[in-house]
């Protein structure tokens, strides 16, 4: 991990399946959206692990347990066990058990993932503000109504410690883009005020519960999203891949500021099968593949021929050099046209 500002994309003699020996690997965006494998996941996966790379997946979703993410991976073509799975509700779960007393009772706004990973750390699930519990704690549920954001609402006004496996404002389903936990952690905000202790990707909690659970010596973190993925692993100091198959556009990745910027940019799971092309350096521009790209002023400026990620990434070295510590905010969208994005 580049521990300066990164200023470009880094490049990359091997593919990326031999140089690390462990992908963590989200999975709403990455590997699937909803119910469907994003094209090429699994035979880009399969491949990367018949050539040895331990696959482990790394999600804030904590409404469903590992052995049901493993079963529905499985299901894809890629044979998984509930071990290779590490969710924000095993996250958030440790958080409260080193807070509260053995066999606390925790009220569990959430899916069965998070009441089985309250359970595994000998806590005490419970549906009521009124059954005198020491935390609250909110995890994605899909099926969660008012009723149960109205009894998080009155724990938490009653000053029982309150907890968020993680607060990503949005998920990816087949049909769009969704509200996740952190828009209905907002709901409870809104109506109790406070603000929870959260788990989940971005912060250290979610990466220790990695760590912990993987054994990683040399991971790569990979993920669709800057806020959560990208930033998770800058602060864990390891190397990223961004893959543009879920909610990051080419506009937001040329806009990130120095904690948003993957060391390794794609267009989806095959990055990890081939060697990156290196970004290097070109009078005032930058290059990659067959594309040259410079900002001058408050303009992105980009020529040349090839694919549209040799160009991104060339893009991506303009804009982050002109950002130096800041986000890149002049407009992008002429270059990013041009590339054919």
């Amino acid at each position: 991990m580049n521990e300066q500002v990164r200023r470009r994309p880094d490049g990359s003699r091997q593919a990326l399946s031999e140089a690390y020996d462990t992908a963590l690997l989200d999975l709403d965006g990455v590997v699937y959206a909803g119910g469907q494998a994003i094209e090429h996941a699994v035979e880009s996966l399969t491949r990367a692990r018949k050539g040895g790379m331990h696959l482990a997946y790394v999600t804030n979703n904590a409404a469903r347990t590992p052995q049901a993410v493993a079963d529905q991976l499985s299901g894809f073509g890629l044979p998984t066990g509930p071990e290779d799975v590490i969710t924000s509700a095993q996250a958030v779960a440790r958080l409260i058990a080193e807070q509260v007393p053995a066999g606390a009772r925790v009220l569990a706004i959430g899916g069965e993932g998070l009441r089985v990973a309250l359970r595994e750390r000998g806590l005490v699930p419970v549906g009521s503000a009124d059954d005198d519990p020491a935390a609250v704690v909110q995890g994605y549920d899909p099926s969660l109504d008012w009723e149960r954001l109205a009894e998080a609402a009155y724990a938490v006004q009653r000053g029982v410690p309150w907890f968020a496996s993680n607060t990503d404002l949005t998920i990816p389903k087949e049909r769009g883009i969704a509200p996740g936990n952190g828009a209905l952690v907002e709901v409870v905000r809104i109506a109790a005020g406070g603000t929870p202790q959260v788990a989940g990707k971005p912060l250290p909690p979610m990466h220790r519960e990695t760590v912990l659970r993987t054994g990683a010596r040399r991971p790569l973190v990979i993920g669709d999203r800057l806020d959560t993925d990208i930033e998770g692993a800058c602060n864990g100091e390891v190397d990223s891949l961004l893959v543009l198959t879920g909610v990051t556009t080419p506009a937001a990745l040329l806009a990130a500021p120095p904690k948003h910027r993957p060391a390794y940019v794609d267009e989806d799971l095959r990055g990890l099968l081939t060697p990156q092309p290196e970004v290097t350096a070109d009078g005032g521009g930058f290059r990659c593949g067959g594309w040259r790209a410079e900002a001058a002023g408050d303009t992105l400026r980009v020529a040349g021929e090839g694919t549209p990620v040799d160009g991104l990434r060339a893009l991506c070295a303009a804009a982050w050099t002109a950002a130096g510590d800041g986000g890149y905010e002049a407009d992008t969208g002429p270059a990013l046209a041009r590339i054919g994005w």
